[in-house]
């Protein structure tokens, strides 16, 4: 990630930290304002770990360090690292509030090995974890190259990503921009201004609203950081060939209906949505924003 970028992601994340904990609160989760997808992605994350049996486990990116405390307190070796410095300090005060050690944090950006691989001295972990990390990198490749250094031949790592191709679902620009720079990237240029034209006459193009700030106007918002979408079916090749098998994705996020509709049908919506959540079917593919990527790390 350049340094422009990067300071733009920290920047998002040191404005967001002061709530951030709500997201994995186990009665906060229920009356958010926005959806709790982080605390869906948590119960995966744990459920998957323990099934797993691994014994340590390293967090690129780990916010404010919930997840990675669950970890601690499940008994598994931890360390994490966040490049965005009031994280830290939250994650630092955290762990100190739940009687674990706060050292085991510092600053590091998974795009620069260099900055975190003190933390390896100890020996490679059994599995890590990567959550809101994989959007912001500056190369996908150097960073699962990256990710897969941290963990012993045989581990596992769990890698969040945005779905691209739930962007088929949304009807919405996101549509449109999917089909013409995706599915219709090599198609001549007449064909493509038709069916831009035929789009925006179908689709709600002016949703959704562009994030411009946080919640609060103290910082970036999501949508003038770098935050990339990844297509899943690409996304798993990626990993075969930078030495990973044994993939498979675990989706969160479900959407009952376009979202667009959410405010429309009401509560109902949100209910439906949890309802639908730890269904690892191919439905997931198109009615998920996000999901984890659980791969193994081959031998070298």
């Amino acid at each position: 990630m350049s340094d422009e970028k990067t300071v733009a992601v920290a920047d998002h994340y040191n404005a967001v930290v002061d709530d951030y904990h709500l997201n994995y609160d186990d009665e906060a989760y229920k009356s958010l304002p926005h959806y709790p997808a982080n605390y869906f992605r948590l119960k995966i994350l744990k459920r998957e770990v323990a099934k797993l049996g691994a014994r340590s486990i390293y967090e690129a990116g780990l916010g404010e360090g919930t997840p990675l405390a669950h970890m601690a307190e499940m008994g598994l070796r931890v360390a994490g690292s966040d490049i965005a410095q009031n994280m830290v300090a939250a994650a630092k005060a955290n762990f100190a509030r739940r009687g674990l050690d706060p050292d085991v944090i510092q600053l590091g950006n998974i795009d620069d090995f260099d900055s975190f691989a003190n933390q390896l001295e100890d020996g490679l972990f059994d599995a890590m974890m990567a959550s809101g990390v994989l959007p912001h990198v500056a190369d996908d490749a150097q960073a699962l190259r990256n990710m897969r250094a941290i963990v012993r031949p045989g581990g596992s790592v769990f890698v969040e990503f945005r779905n691209a191709l739930f962007s088929l679902f949304t009807l919405n620009r996101l549509t449109r921009d999917f089909i013409l720079d995706d599915l219709l990237r090599d198609v001549p240029e007449a064909i493509r201004d038709a069916t831009a034209a035929e789009l925006n006459a179908r689709l709600a193009t002016d949703q959704p609203p562009l994030r411009s700030k946080t919640e609060d106007g103290a910082g970036p918002g999501y949508d003038l950081i770098k935050a990339s979408y990844h297509n899943p079916l690409e996304l798993l090749e990626l990993f075969s060939e930078l030495g990973f098998h044994g993939m498979k994705i675990h989706w969160y996020h479900f959407h009952p209906a376009p979202p667009m509709l959410e405010k429309a049908i009401g509560p109902a919506y949100r209910e439906a949505a949890m309802a639908m959540e730890f269904d690892d079917s191919w439905r997931g593919m198109f009615l998920c924003s996000a999901g984890v990527v659980q791969a193994v790390r081959t031998e070298d």
